[in-house]
């Protein structure tokens, strides 16, 4: 990575601009972190670790650690430079008090104390410190040791000078979130924090990353010296690449850093990620529009020049280009202009000449000095062209039969009677058994059924073309009103609960898994929206007489034996603990249920459709690539991989091994 220093290195007072106060962060506190939930309370740990990662970015850290402290803060610790503690020209406070009480005072607004940055001390850290209830910050330079501490975003008293310490130069923030802001909960997810700072290493090659749980002693460590290309590796492990060569490049234009590492694989999707001064940016911006477009051209043109791409054949379209495309895009630039605090988007302009211009430049050279991997991403395009036309023909076959125009729905489905999205439900249902129970059992006015007739196609291995043929997949495109593929739109969708019902057994937790693997590759719009759900079955009827109790477990099962024989004692009943416990705890039938199609309308209303009883768990991805990664090895046709990572789970693998 170049180096993005300062001429001299020098970071004071002079350097940080003040551009307003701090009052309105505790007022409106969405406007400066998205929310106050669970994103929300994450945010505070990315805008203090950001200004740590600038550090490294900027040349002048090598090591970033985050604590999650077993009295419920973080903190957040560099080897950098240190903030400023000398006394700020324009407040008269000293300059760690100002970038920590006062929005948009800090070292990155052109005032030379970083040329790029994902972070912006004065925003985020001050943002942070407003809301938490205790907030500490401790600078070392020069061998002394600096301390400050707030409550509130309000200052408790002024810096103190603690005297020598052999503690490395550099800043540790230490944090509380205010549970009066974060309602919902406090507690921080490690798992969040790994992956955020997985991929901060990732981007920032070079740089030790540590983190750590005093809660459970968990701890990680990063380091990545080949950076976005270790990254790009990562990504398709599991999957056959066309080449081990990534391609990567790094270059300057004018005041920016253009960085993108490239490989190709055998698979049917796009996996592209860019970023800006490292941020991840999900909505793209300049940067990507300006890959996407330097890609299509320089592959068509060495397609043309290669005699690959026929005269008389149109050229290949950017989807037919990046199926199969791994990427990362990171550029560093001095004043990035980010659609809102949460930098979903980049808009910088310029941006896009840049990138055009690197890849136009680089790329070429890479496929004329590597032919065979050249021939490999054309040839895999030209094929992404054929099935995309047949995928074209597909569709509008099945569009002329009226199986995609939403005029006509698919004669299996069992519509509810409303037509309010927000309260409609889509059941789909395996078996024609358990779909009848579920027709006689529903309540038709919110509740509609879709039951599935076998095992649906397995898409990770299929193209566009060939899942317009499975009558299952059309039913369920059709059913669900959003389209597919350039036709998808989420504002058509049906139901805002879709509820994949199956057995509580091998084939059902299969089957699932296939629903899931269309929804992931195809239209995981329908899993972000918090949409997609999976029923929850009972396995046990305890009936007691009149009464009817139902466990969704063996350990429930056990737990209300336990209850009811409990009961039964202090009734003053005698038990025999070595008798037929099922007896002594009053129980006339035990039944464990093999299938959904085993319970008649009743019980299945009851125990899996009612909403007052039923148990649900939502389908969230919580880590993308994560969840790429295990669909790729459950799914995929590598079965070395399946074997090994069902062998590594066999005592504990379940389906909500892949609700993630």
């Amino acid at each position: 990575m170049t180096k993005q220093k300062v001429d001299d290195g020098s970071y004071t007072g002079a350097q940080i601009q003040v551009l307003e106060g701090l009052d309105p962060v505790r007022k409106r506190p969405g406007m400066y972190i998205g929310s106050t939930g669970y994103e929300g309370l994450h945010h505070l740990i990315k805008e203090i670790a950001d200004n740590s990662i600038d550090e490294a970015i900027a040349g002048y850290a090598t090591k970033v650690s985050v604590t999650i402290l077993d009295d419920g803060g973080v903190r957040v610790e560099d080897n950098g430079r240190g903030i400023p503690i000398d006394k700020h020209p324009k407040t008269g406070k000293s300059t760690l008090e100002t970038v920590l009480t006062i929005l948009h005072a800090g070292g990155k607004f052109g005032g030379g104390g970083y040329k790029v940055s994902s972070g912006l001390h004065g925003v985020g850290s001050s943002v942070v410190n407003a809301l938490s209830t205790h907030f500490f910050a401790e600078v070392v330079k020069d061998g002394e040791l600096y301390k400050i501490e707030f409550e509130r975003g309000v200052t408790k008293g002024e810096l103190q000078k603690l005297g020598k310490t052999k503690r490395p130069q550099g800043t540790s923030i230490t944090f509380y979130p205010d549970g009066t802001i974060f309602k919902e909960s406090i507690e921080f997810d490690y798992k969040w924090v790994v992956n955020y700072l997985r991929h901060q290493a990732y981007l920032t090659k070079g740089i030790y990353v540590l983190v750590r749980d005093e809660r459970t002693k968990q701890r990680e460590a990063f380091y990545f010296e080949g950076g976005i290309q270790s990254y790009v590796k990562q990504l398709n492990i599991g999957k056959d690449v066309i080449s081990d060569n990534i391609f990567y490049v790094e270059r300057q234009v004018e005041d920016s850093m253009v960085e993108v590492a490239v490989q190709y694989n055998d698979t049917f999707v796009e996996t592209v990620k860019p970023f800006a001064n490292n941020v991840l940016t999900p909505d793209g911006g300049t940067h990507l529009v300006g890959f996407r477009s330097a890609l299509t051209r320089v592959i068509n043109e060495y397609a043309r020049k290669s005699g690959l791409l026929k005269e008389k054949e149109d050229n290949l379209t950017g989807d037919d280009i990046r199926e199969g495309l791994t990427a990362i895009i990171l550029v560093k630039l001095p004043d990035p202009q980010f659609e809102g605090q949460t930098k979903n988007k980049l808009g910088n302009p310029e941006v896009r000449r840049y990138v055009e211009q690197v890849m136009n430049e680089y790329f070429s050279y890479y496929l004329e000095e590597n032919p065979s991997v050249a021939k490999g991403i054309v040839g895999k395009a030209l094929l992404a062209a054929r099935a995309r036309k047949a995928a074209r023909a597909a569709r509008d076959n099945v569009i002329r039969k009226g199986a995609l125009d939403g005029l006509s729905l698919p004669g299996k489905l069992s519509d509810c009677s409303s037509k309010d999205p927000s309260e409609s439900e889509l059941y789909i249902v395996e078996g024609d058994s358990a779909g009848g129970s579920a027709k006689s059992g529903r309540d038709s006015r919110t509740q509609a059924i879709l039951p599935l007739r076998g095992k649906v196609l397995n898409v990770e291995r299929a193209r566009l073309d060939r899942m317009l043929n499975n009558n299952e997949i059309v039913s369920l495109i059709k059913a669900m009103g959003v389209g597919i593929s350039d036709q998808f739109d989420i504002s058509g969708l049906r139901y805002h609960r879709i509820i994949i019902m199956t057995d509580a057994d091998v084939d059902g937790s299969h089957i699932s898994t296939l629903l899931l693997t269309f929804l992931f590759r195809y239209m995981q719009e329908v899993i972000d929206g918090g949409y997609v759900y999976l029923a929850k079955p009972p396995l046990f009827l305890l009936r007691q007489g009149t009464k009817k109790h139902y466990a969704y477990s063996d350990e429930e099962r056990d737990d209300i034996l336990a209850q009811l024989i409990a009961e039964r004692k202090a009734r003053g009943t005698v038990i025999d603990e070595t008798a037929d416990l099922n007896k002594q705890a009053g129980i006339t039938l035990l039944q464990r249920y093999k299938g959904l199609g085993e319970m008649d309308a009743e019980q299945l209303w009851d125990t899996t459709m009612n909403p007052e009883n039923r148990v649900l768990i939502q389908v969230k991805v919580e880590d993308a690539e994560r969840s790429d990664a295990i669909f790729t090895k459950l799914m995929g046709d590598q079965v070395d991989l399946r074997k090994a990572f069902i062998q590594s789970r066999a005592k504990s693998l379940s389906i909500e091994d892949l609700d993630v």
